[in-house]
């Protein structure tokens, strides 16, 4: 199964996070004021953790989407198989 969109989001925000304290690392090096990239990094942060909290409820739904389509499925098989025996004993 290929990624989803909110796991490319949560790669894209990790890949920007981590790019971006690259470039505060060298600005500190520079001496360059870091509280904007500081400010940025902590709004990916928090970015971050809503998308991973969002993962997390959308992998709770899929789980009960996925029971609930088991389900169906047992209860589909089983009606079939009592058409064919009905038609069978015709």
């Amino acid at each position: 199964m290929g990624m989803s969109r909110l796991e490319l989001a949560q790669k894209r925000l990790t890949q920007a996070l981590e790019s971006l304290e690259k470039a505060v690392e060298l600005s500190a090096k520079r001496g360059k004021d870091v509280s904007a990239a500081e400010s940025r990094i902590a709004a990916l942060t928090a970015e971050r953790e809503r998308l991973q909290a969002r993962i997390a409820t959308l992998e709770d739904e899929l789980a009960a989407l996925s029971s609930i389509t088991q389900d169906v499925e047992g209860r589909l098989d089983g009606a079939i198989g009592e058409i064919r025996a009905a038609l069978a004993r015709q």
